[in-house]
């Protein structure tokens, strides 16, 4: 179990209230979520200010402390990841904690891979060489994340909605052979800071399209460096609605989905 966000616009945007202020902050997720539980474990934000992704991960929950605050306050971007953690695979280490990095690629999970101990063979086997060698921590994320890029790699030419799709269906299988009633988990999110794409499978997800620069409800301003002439749109991904505004709708659950080129999720099964 983890909470994560994810956001896509074609204006830089501000991120915090949807981080710190909000009514359901992410911060205020790590302390309890909708289920009462807390997600203490660790943190990351990830963002692309110079083209090349800006991780900064700590192993202490979000709402203690003034890090997280100071890092939400500081990001305007295209492509924002950020999770908060309760771990489940994995002991609390900055090498467990999400987002993961690799080259220009970020990547969150929320879900579990039960019996991860028996599926991470599979997972391993069909793992090229170089992504084996990139694993650093031992979460049932970090290997479906190197196992995806290792799939990319090998077929940089397909769509990476298709790519992601077939290998989380593969994971699925593999997860079948172990124990048919250990279904995993597998809420993602995948970006190279100019695609992103992600899926829901046995987790809440909700997302949040903007077609128009907005004044913010909580700070009173907008978020949006706006250019004169553009038409701003957005589209924002989080476990649960960070808002009380009425536009949160949910990701249908097994469903793989990217952002096209207007800003609007488009789905297709898992």
């Amino acid at each position: 179990m983890c909470r994560l966000y994810a956001l896509r616009a074609n204006e830089p945007t501000r991120v915090e209230c949807g981080l710190v202020h909000a009514q359901n902050a992410l911060m205020e997720q790590s302390r309890r979520d909708s289920e009462g539980l807390m997600h203490g474990h660790g943190w990351g934000v990830a963002d692309y200010p110079d083209g090349l992704p800006m991780v900064e991960r700590q192993t202490w929950a979000a709402y203690h402390g003034e890090h997280f605050i100071k890092k939400a306050a500081g990001i305007y971007a295209h492509t924002v990841v950020a999770h908060v953690r309760r771990a489940t695979v994995g002991e609390p280490s900055i090498n467990n904690t999400h987002p993961f990095s690799h080259g220009r690629w970020i990547f969150a999970h929320n879900g579990t891979i039960r019996h991860f101990d028996k599926v991470r063979e599979y997972i391993l086997d069909a793992m090229d060489f170089g992504q084996r060698n990139a694993i650093h921590g031992t979460t049932d994320s970090e290997h479906v994340f190197h196992y995806l890029l290792s799939l990319w790699s090998s077929a940089p030419q397909a769509e990476l909605l298709d790519t992601v799709r077939f290998g989380l269906g593969q994971i699925i299988e593999w997860c079948r052979m172990v124990d048919p009633e250990a279904e995993p988990s597998l809420n993602i999110v995948l970006t190279d800071g100019n695609e992103l794409v992600g899926s829901r499978r046995g987790r809440s997800l909700w997302f949040l399209h903007r077609q128009d620069v907005f004044v913010c409800g909580i700070c009173g301003k907008p978020h949006v460096h706006h250019q004169t002439g553009a038409h701003y749109r957005s589209v924002e991904i989080a476990s649960e609605p960070l808002t009380d505004e009425t536009g949160w709708k949910g990701v249908p659950d097994g469903s793989v989905f990217s952002v096209d080129p207007d800003f609007q999720l488009r789905f297709s099964s898992l």
